[in-house]
C-alpha cells in the first residue's frame, strides 16, 4: 500500500469544491467528500490506476464519477508515495484544459 499525500493546492481545491456544494446541498457536499476520499484510497492500493496524461510528465489522472460529471484527481507517484496535486469537477471551467 502506498502513502497518499494531499498537496496544499489539492486541499484548497477540495475546500473550494465542498464550499460550492455546501451552499446547494450539505448532503451532496458530504457525498462528494466521500467520493474523493474513496479515490485516494483506490490510489493507495493501486497507484497506477489513473491514466497517464501523455504530456511528457509522469502525472496521472483518476476520474471518479459524481452526479452528471465527476471529479478528477491529478497526481504523481514518487518513491511509493502518491502525491495528489490538484482536484476539480469535470463541469468546471478551467483555463488550463
Amino acid at each position: 500500500m502506498s502513502e497518499v499525500v494531499w498537496l496544499p493546492e489539492a486541499l484548497d481545491d477540495v475546500a473550494r469544491l465542498r464550499g460550492f456544494l455546501q451552499e446547494q446541498s450539505p448532503i451532496a457536499a458530504k457525498r462528494a467528500a466521500q467520493t474523493l476520499l474513496e479515490g485516494a484510497d483506490l490510489l493507495a492500493d493501486h497507484p497506477e490506476l489513473g491514466r497517464q496524461m501523455g504530456d511528457g510528465t509522469e502525472r496521472r489522472e483518476l476520474f471518479r464519477p459524481f452526479g452528471t460529471g465527476g471529479y478528477v484527481l491529478r497526481y504523481l507517484i514518487a518513491n511509493q508515495t502518491v502525491f495528489i496535486i490538484r482536484v476539480w469537477h469535470t463541469k468546471e471551467w478551467r483555463k488550463d484544459r
